[in-house]
């Protein structure tokens, strides 16, 4: 069955059965989508992608070369995988012993950025918009805009939702969004006084 003309996929790759592509995805070379796979608009997979079985990937995702994503693993909108980061889905894997009702679930939230080669552990969380920098091991639950680095993954700073670290002012060198820190040592949008002096 072609797909609609707002969809562009490479000849080279596999679309299993009961796959759901939203509008304006792109999916190049020698990837392989598997079946019940749910994938939003405006996402872009480079070469040779898997996506596994029952995986939902959000909107306007962008999924670089070599990333697998397997079973168990929830892709929310606006996620960057970088070229060859790597999902677990289970803790102790061995060949001779099958462990397919062990797999842990793992939650990318919105706007996450997965550097190149970073590794994410699986049964855990990555907080939306936080930045997992280039060959991190992720063995934790990650924050909300965090940036983690390192081996295992330390949180080193704030990142903000337009993608700069902050400094100690906790505002965007991009977009001058301020940011604050919670009681319980989160960071959040700071709150803009809407009151009128009369």
């Amino acid at each position: 069955m072609p797909a609609p003309s707002s969809i562009y996929i490479h000849e080279s790759s596999y679309i299993d059965a009961n796959v759901n592509i939203g509008e304006g995805t792109r999916i190049w070379h020698f990837s392989h989508i598997l079946g019940d796979v749910t994938i939003g608009k405006n996402c872009t997979f480079g070469q040779n992608v898997m996506i596994g079985p029952s995986v939902k990937i959000g909107d306007n995702c962008k999924i670089q070369n070599n990333v697998s994503i397997y079973k168990g693993i929830t892709i929310e909108d606006g996620v960057f995988c970088g070229p060859s980061c790597v999902f677990t889905n289970v803790n102790n894997p061995r060949a001779e012993v099958e462990r397919k009702d062990e797999f842990l679930d793992t939650t990318v939230r919105r706007g996450v950025t997965i550097g190149a080669n970073a590794t994410i552990v699986c049964g855990h969380e990555l907080g939306e918009y936080s930045f997992i920098a280039a060959g991190a091991v992720v063995t934790k639950n990650v924050k909300p805009f965090a940036l983690m680095a390192g081996v295992p993954a330390k949180r080193i700073g704030w990142m903000s939702k337009a993608g700069s670290k902050l400094h100690d002012d906790l505002v965007c060198p991009i977009d001058r969004t301020e940011y604050e820190e919670t009681l319980d040592g989160n960071l959040v949008v700071k709150e803009v006084s809407t009151e009128v002096s009369i």
